[in-house]
């Protein structure tokens, strides 16, 4: 790796939405990453040409909702990766694409920073972690994965109040900034909503913006809380290395950017998306194995249709503060609103 990367990859990941807020600069589109030309052709090809389709021919609307919503979900997943590693060189470039990025994620970027950067990856999963509190020998099931979305949205919202009143008493252009993310975000929403209704009519118009916008977003947002569950529950928040759960099928990252290789990212958080497969698999020998599974989908199978316990079982054998002897507990996870 040369020290151009290096560099890159020692990025204070805080500063890479909130200093864009605060400094002027030029527009400068040059990607840091080749890769991330993937990244682009998602967001200013796949995203809006879909939102596009369903808008002119609304015949289509409700067929392409699936593709809407795996479209959305990418944007959460791009959002997160723009937060960690901006895209572009250019301060300026990076603001305007988490503007972009943020209409179909379905809410303002800048909420990566207080919640994830400042408060996930520091607790991990251990008391503290407003996003996803993992317990070790509380059940799990799947209405409390299917509705952790909801508990976890209480939990980070004190986190977002703070972080404004902070930004308010250090830098009144960065909280005005932040509020005009809100702007951007439902503004864009509602007028995508009006639009539609005014030209097909309320009912039809309705149908057509929920499809192609409204309901992608929140299941971007309900999506990749869902995954921060999967990636954590059932695991160990006290090990270096058994802290999160990877989903390491070649098919499955090729579609949401390397989005399964969750350990490393928690290891080298400011290491690009597209190295993280090689990361993964130079250190996947310290991992249990039984956090490496293959797919999201059949890990969600396995465990919440089937029944299986799929985490480390053995962590049963202690409460929640890692005190052994907790033999009446049954070695699985919940979250704590």
């Amino acid at each position: 790796m040369g020290e151009a990367e290096r560099r890159i990859h020692n990025l204070p990941s805080r500063g890479s939405i909130t200093n864009a807020l605060r400094r002027p600069g030029k527009v400068d589109m040059k990607l840091r990453y080749r890769a991330d030309v993937r990244t682009l052709a998602w967001a200013f090809v796949l995203m809006p040409g879909l939102v596009a389709a369903q808008y002119l021919r609304p015949a289509l609307a409700g067929w392409l909702t699936p593709l809407s919503m795996y479209a959305a979900y990418c944007a959460a997943v791009i959002a997160h990766n723009h937060n960690h590693v901006p895209t572009f060189t250019g301060r300026i470039a990076n603001r305007l694409f988490s503007a972009w990025i943020s209409v179909f994620y379905g809410f303002p970027t800048y909420g990566w920073i207080p919640t994830h950067n400042l408060n996930h990856h520091r607790f991990t999963g251990r008391e503290g972690d407003a996003t996803v509190f993992v317990e070790p020998g509380r059940p799990d099931s799947a209405w409390v994965a299917f509705t952790h979305f909801f508990r976890s949205t209480t939990t980070q919202g004190p986190l977002l109040a703070r972080y404004r009143q902070m930004l308010y008493r250090r830098s009144k252009a960065a909280w005005l900034g932040i509020w005009g993310q809100y702007v951007v975000v439902y503004g864009a929403h509602a007028a995508m909503a009006w639009l539609a209704i005014a030209r097909f009519g309320p009912g039809r118009g309705l149908f057509v913006y929920l499809s192609a916008l409204g309901l992608p977003a929140f299941g971007a947002l309900w999506g990749i809380m869902f995954t921060n569950w999967v990636q954590h529950v059932g695991c160990d928040p006290t090990s270096r290395w058994n802290h999160s759960r990877n989903f390491v099928s070649a098919w499955m990252n090729a579609l949401v950017f390397d989005n399964g290789f969750h350990t490393v990212h928690h290891e080298k958080a400011n290491l690009h998306w597209s190295l993280l497969r090689t990361e993964h698999e130079r250190v996947a020998h310290r991992i249990d194995p039984r956090l490496n599974v293959s797919s999201i989908f059949g890990y969600a199978f396995e465990t919440y249709v089937l029944g299986r316990d799929l985490g480390l079982v053995e962590l049963a054998a202690r409460d929640p503060r890692g005190v052994a002897g907790a033999g009446d507990l049954t070695g699985r996870a919940s979250s704590r609103g």
